[in-house]
């Protein structure tokens, strides 16, 4: 039994409605922030279980878990005389597999009104016992937000009928490595220990022993002279005023246990430390031992790459039979789990690395950062190193000292394999200027970059023209229509040479030298108190 597909509707950040189809096994969701990776986690957690944040969301009704754009939409509706009705939350889960427990679920009350397994949760306006109300408060015009005192939360099946996360059998653990929802160091996970290993006369021999602390701590001398000076001092009718240890109800203990990492106090080991242990505790629950589903928060906070490492091969390990859904920002995380699990959201649009014709060259290359690119807001894709260090000074130069990333744009170096990010980069909609040489045939780039002539989001930035002349280099024509001549060309030798801190003396013996040297050479231009002028292919790819 697996989640097949999640339908999401004026949920947060989804005003249209969000489809995302998820694999049987492991799903790395990835995007910028406000993407909607977080989303889509609590949106299948609050479909499984009615549970946002740890507490049950129909007592925790607010206007912000509505999406903006159809909150206004409401609002701006009311002053018209003609309101919209009110805005409505729906989480869908479609379920596959074959279960007597899932055919109880099966039925058409979905919104593709397909027979299917599945439940719905809706946030919607109660009409049977609150139209009156709302209709007085409409016509009043007191209306500036949802009234969301008039809605209810309510979880059905496809079958149409309602139920509750008991009636679901497939499970769900959200796991957020980053939450400080702490009390006494780490009482919120010590009590998931305590409630889901320890048996019930183990529980009663904890309780006893620390109420035996408490009997010793009331009886000692010292804070018995405490209590009797606090008495005097408070004059409460006849009666005694006293401090003690908690004991309200039987599992007062437990809040007041912390747990020791060798002997220091859980929130003082370090936040990499805290975060594998905090989601290793809570992968170790009966809960999450019994969850079909396990939902997991940026794995990557505060962790090195070999203890990521650790934690996701501990993570595959233990739960390879169940379906995962991962967000991420880390390319480590995205590459170790495997390209072909990849979803990348931008724009409420999703993409799938596995579904792109340049997916092998993306899965040989692991070690590369992947997601540079997918989460980039705009990009500038050069060939090698010291082609990104004089676009980088190119653009520093024409925006007042700023990176290109200070702008949300990342140069990146690609290698000859501009054609496969540029595949990534249109079905994404990211928007990317290419910048590279024309070796002496404009031609055959405009044949090679013919797929993209019309997208008006990617620019194919070289120069037109074609130098030549008669120096060799071992016997073979020297390439004049490279980065290094062309920024000859348009500075001269003179002012080069004053960048570089070379004295060439003629045009050819510092073509050879930048040509030997190209990263020393541009990180002279790119560190170099003077700016220089820069071909006009460069200046292209650096307009915004």
């Amino acid at each position: 039994m697996k989640i097949a597909k999640v339908k999401i509707t004026n949920f947060k950040c989804y005003e249209e409605t969000f489809s995302l189809k998820l694999n049987d096994a492991l799903n790395v969701i990835v995007g910028g922030n406000e993407s909607g990776k977080t989303t889509i986690l609590e949106a299948v957690h609050l479909a499984l279980t009615g549970m946002l944040h740890g507490r049950p969301l129909k007592n925790d009704l607010t206007s912000y878990l509505f999406n903006l754009a159809a909150q206004q939409k409401y609002i701006e509706s009311l002053k018209t005389g003609t309101p919209l009705p009110p805005p409505a939350i729906t989480i869908e889960l479609f379920f596959s597999g074959n279960s007597s427990e899932l055919a109880e679920l099966e039925g058409d009350g979905n919104s593709e009104k397909i027979k299917a397994s599945g439940v719905v949760y809706r946030v919607e306006f109660d009409e049977e016992n609150y139209k009156g109300p709302y209709e007085a408060l409409v016509a009043a015009g007191e209306l500036t937000s949802i009234p969301v005192e008039y809605y209810t939360a309510t979880m059905r099946s496809f079958a149409r009928k309602g139920i509750t996360s008991r009636n679901i059998p497939i499970k769900s653990a959200l796991i957020d490595s980053t939450s400080t929802r702490l009390q006494n160091g780490s009482d919120v996970y010590v009590s998931r220990i305590i409630r889901d290993v320890l048996e019930e006369t183990e529980r009663a021999s904890i309780s006893q022993a620390h109420r035996k602390l408490k009997e010793a701590f009331v009886k000692d001398e010292n804070l018995q002279l405490i209590n009797a000076r606090i008495t005097k001092a408070a004059k409460i009718s006849q009666k005694s005023v006293s401090i003690s240890v908690d004991l309200s109800s039987q599992t007062a203990w437990e809040s007041s246990l912390m747990t020791y990492i060798d002997f220091v106090p859980f929130q003082y080991i370090g936040k990499g430390e805290q975060c594998v242990i905090k989601t290793k505790l809570a992968l170790s629950t009966k809960k999450s031992a019994e969850a079909t589903a396990i939902l997991l928060e940026e794995p990557e906070n505060h962790l090195s790459h070999a203890r990521l490492n650790e934690l996701i091969a501990d993570l595959t390990a233990q739960h390879g039979e169940k379906q995962i859904i991962i967000s991420t920002h880390s390319s480590f995380v995205a590459n170790k789990l495997g390209l072909d699990h990849l979803i990348v959201l931008r724009d409420s649009k999703v993409t799938r690395i596995a579904e792109l014709k340049a997916a092998n060259f993306f899965k040989k290359l692991a070690g590369y950062d992947t997601l540079r690119l997918a989460l980039a807001k705009k990009a500038i894709l050069v060939e090698g190193d010291s082609d990104e260090l004089v676009v980088q000074r190119a653009y520093m130069d024409a925006n007042g000292g700023k990176l290109p990333i200070q702008d949300g744009i990342d140069v990146i170096s690609v290698g000859t394999a501009f054609l496969r990010f540029l595949e990534l980069a249109k079905a994404l909609n990211i928007p990317v200027a290419v910048v590279t040489d024309n070796d002496g045939d404009p031609d055959a780039l405009d044949k090679k970059y013919a797929a993209f002539k019309g997208d008006t989001s990617i620019r194919i930035c070289f120069a037109p023209e074609v130098d030549e002349g008669d120096l060799k280099v071992k016997d073979k024509p020297f390439n004049y229509n490279t980065l290094e001549p062309k920024l000859l060309k348009a500075n001269g030798l003179k002012a080069l040479n004053a960048v570089l801190g070379t004295a060439a003396k003629t045009d050819d013996d510092l073509r050879l030298h930048m040509r030997s040297n190209k990263t020393e050479s541009a990180l002279a231009i790119f560190a170099a108190e003077t700016a220089i002028k820069y071909p006009d292919y460069i200046t292209q790819a650096i307009a915004q």
